[in-house]
């Protein structure tokens, strides 16, 4: 079992930055450091869509176009912990934001939701414009 941890959302105006995290807890570590992760969102009436992913070892990273060039994903597996920097942040940006785990190994990191396996219970982020 794997557990995943969301925090660092919040309300902020556009223009502001928020530093998400997602920390995986007590025995999963051992896991959580051979898979690739990832943080999706979810918007009030929308599907939930792919945000960014980190490999493993953090060398590969993947972001969505709607994203790229303002939000930065990194991971600190001695920690156990996920981030995402979100900068310039946009109202349309405005949504809930899951970490998730991938069930994949290699060296890439994936896009799709059904890659992945364990997920957070979500933190808001909210921006205002």
């Amino acid at each position: 079992q794997v557990q995943l941890v969301e925090s660092g959302g919040g309300l902020v105006q556009a223009g502001g930055s928020l530093r998400l995290s997602c920390a995986a807890s007590g025995r999963t570590l051992n896991v959580f450091n051979v898979h690739s992760m990832a943080w999706f969102r979810q918007a009030p009436g929308k599907e939930r869509e792919f945000v960014s992913c980190i490999n493993w070892n953090g060398a590969s990273t993947s972001y969505a176009d709607s994203v790229n060039g303002r939000f930065t994903i990194s991971r600190d597996n001695a920690k156990g912990t996920v981030y995402l920097q979100m900068n310039s942040l946009k109202p349309e940006d405005t949504a809930i934001y899951y970490c998730a785990k991938s069930r994949l190994y290699g060296q890439a990191c994936y896009r799709a939701i059904g890659d992945y396996d364990y997920w957070g219970q979500g933190t808001q982020v909210t921006v205002s414009s």
